[in-house]
């Protein structure tokens, strides 16, 4: 353990990415964390692999990952919130609803995908909201979640929330109207 732990601080990229492949199956918080922390590293590939491992984890750890939802790094929020979605970790909706009014895009951004991806129809309001939020991508992630669960906007709403030129946006807005 004690060598895990220290690979996955101090080594390289790839002894990181090496540890992490084999950590689906751990239940040491120490070493959750560790983890954990590994989802705001320089490197996207030792991100992606700490995603994996903990969506892959086959113990009860959504506990722990609700507990780093509030975690003091906008990375390490965001993405927990789509670790416990990709988990299918519906206990945790009542705690990432919280996050969609973080000061951060990042985290509503995340947080938006996430209750999308978990079908949290309760969320219809938040996604709604969401179209209005001044950053592009919080609105993407809004607008995929309505088409998903098959929410109707009203074209008002269309017209007064997207004004911007985003071609992205506007295929989006072309599958609501269906």
């Amino acid at each position: 353990m004690e060598n895990i732990s220290k690979v996955l601080e101090f080594g390289s990229s790839d002894e990181k990415i090496k540890i992490l492949e084999t950590l689906d199956d751990i239940e040491s918080p120490e070493i959750l964390e560790k983890m954990v922390l590994k989802l705001d590293d320089d490197d996207i590939k030792v991100r992606g692999e700490a995603f994996s491992s903990l969506i892959l984890n086959k113990n009860q750890i959504t506990n722990f990952l609700i507990s780093n939802l509030n975690h003091s790094n906008k990375n390490i929020r965001g993405y927990v919130s789509l670790v416990l979605a990709n988990r299918e970790d519906r206990v945790a909706i009542p705690e990432i609803i919280k996050l969609v009014n973080d000061e951060r895009s990042v985290v509503r951004s995340c947080a938006i995908g996430a209750l999308g991806h978990l079908k949290a129809r309760e969320a219809k309001e938040i996604f709604l909201q969401a179209l209005s939020d001044s950053n592009i991508e919080v609105k993407k992630s809004a607008l995929q979640a309505i088409i998903d669960l098959e929410i109707t906007i009203p074209d008002e709403k269309i017209k007064n929330d997207f004004k911007e030129k985003d071609s992205e946006i506007e295929k989006m807005i072309l599958l609501v109207k269906k």
